[in-house]
């Protein structure tokens, strides 16, 4: 339902610091500045929809995101949809399925540590793996080391 070309467009979701997630879109091309847009989302596991309770607003007001916090990944699909009105009429609802360990940003290994011993002129690099709420392996994670010489 709703007039075409309404619908929102771009929609991104990012997941980082393993709880907080961020999902913005913008607004469509024939947005008037009386159009109003509202998120909600249903996690992994869960029964009902929720509604986005802290919007992202462009200088008209319109909500073009949101911010969520305590998110938990698990291995199952998020169902996201952001409807919305403008002066009485509908707009076209949007709707997409993604799985929340795609999006993941992942923090940096922990805890580095480096050692070298002049004298056989090479060094020891530790680390352990970054925080996630999902990858119960540290063997699923693949490393790159860039060593620059000074």
């Amino acid at each position: 339902a709703g007039m075409d070309g309404t619908a929102i467009e771009n929609f991104v979701c990012v997941l980082f610091n393993v709880s907080f997630m961020n999902c913005t879109w913008h607004v469509s091309r024939t947005a008037s500045g009386d159009t109003q847009y509202f998120l909600y989302w249903k996690a992994p596991g869960k029964e009902d929809f929720t509604g986005c309770q802290n919007y992202i607003k462009d200088d008209c007001g319109r909500h073009t995101g949101c911010t969520f916090q305590n998110v938990t990944i698990g291995s199952k699909t998020a169902h996201f949809l952001v409807n919305g009105s403008r002066s009485g009429q509908k707009i076209q609802s949007y709707q997409e399925k993604i799985m929340l360990y795609q999006i993941e940003k992942l923090t940096p290994p922990l805890n580095v540590t480096v050692n070298c011993a002049e004298a056989s002129h090479s060094c020891e690099i530790r680390w352990q793996p970054p925080r996630t709420s999902h990858v119960e392996k540290p063997s699923c994670f693949k490393y790159e080391i860039d060593i620059e010489k000074q």
